[in-house]
């Protein structure tokens, strides 16, 4: 699984750098002591292409692991992944088996009885068996077309593309001057020419000009005025307050907004649903467990 080969990519590129400095592998020397568990493997399924010391390495645990390597090599560095018969060999000599050399001798040592290892040990299988697990129960997870379409149909709106609004804003002090400003544009006067001789927005000296606002980028009220449907292009808002002050707004164009079809979201909103039900289904399955164990905790040892 990716996880596993990730992870054993990871342990390989750490052994690399302490095998880097060694000589290349012409072929080892066999030590000269190896423990019974460094030349005993379980059973051997694939092709075997090297052993170290009776212990065998397939053709398939060279391929996982190049395919790991490969897996995070940069997209703009393509020249270095393996990918040749030659690069492959070089890896099963330089990496591999140097790494099982190392695994070998550290059984002679014994290290693999030291407490902190077998700790250490012991937590990297509880974390392979639980992600093995939840894969397990995640892999029985299945969304279906209607569960789909009825989401499309339910959050249709939601679904929307952002949409953008080009906007002009005058903002003054007073609901006074405000109404004083909508009279002179209704008869005509220029929006921007008004901005700069009268709003204390930020915008006045470029006319009151936003640019393109999406939504919530500002104050509901604003927003309640600037994305009404009754706003059209080139029109005039009604006066409003905003924490800013009484404004008075010019939608000058639209972009975006445009529904998707259901065909075009099917894959995000599977992709979505699906996660969800995975994630119900371990929230599940870990209730269900608690309902069953015997828990006991001592906060009162937590420092």
């Amino acid at each position: 699984m990716k996880y596993y080969k990730v992870s054993l990519f990871l342990f390989s590129c750490f052994l690399f750098l302490i095998l880097s400095g060694c000589d290349k592998l012409g072929f080892a020397p066999k030590s000269k002591a190896v423990a019974p568990e460094a030349t005993q493997a379980t059973v051997v399924r694939g092709t075997v292409i090297a052993k170290v010391n009776n212990f065998p390495i397939t053709l398939e645990d060279l391929n996982q692991e190049i395919e790991a390597y490969n897996s995070v090599v940069p997209a703009d560095k393509p020249e270095s992944k393996i990918t040749t018969r030659q690069q492959k060999i070089d890896y099963l000599k330089n990496e591999l088996i140097r790494r099982i050399l190392l695994y070998q001798a550290a059984l002679i040592k014994g290290l693999d009885r030291k407490e902190e290892v077998i700790k250490a040990l012991d937590k990297t299988k509880q974390d392979l068996l639980v992600m093995e697990l939840v894969r397990q129960e995640a892999e029985k997870i299945d969304v279906s077309s209607a569960e789909i379409e009825d989401y499309y149909n339910t959050y249709k709106e939601q679904l929307k593309e952002p949409e953008e609004r080009q906007l002009k804003e005058i903002v003054v002090s007073t609901e006074a001057e405000a109404k004083d400003i909508l009279i002179q544009l209704l008869q005509g006067v220029d929006f921007a020419t008004l901005a700069k001789e009268r709003s204390k927005s930020s915008s006045a000296s470029n006319g009151g000009d936003l640019g393109f606002v999406s939504k919530g980028k500002k104050s509901t009220q604003f927003d309640n005025v600037a994305f009404s449907d009754t706003l059209d292009v080139g029109k005039i808002s009604s006066i409003f307050k905003s924490p800013d002050g009484y404004c008075v707004l010019k939608l000058e164009g639209k972009r975006g907004g445009k529904q998707k079809s259901l065909s075009e979201m099917w894959d995000d909103i599977k992709r979505g649903l699906t996660f969800l039900k995975q994630q119900q289904k371990i929230e599940s399955l870990i209730g269900n467990l608690s309902k069953d164990a015997k828990l006991e905790v001592y906060e009162g040892e937590i420092k």
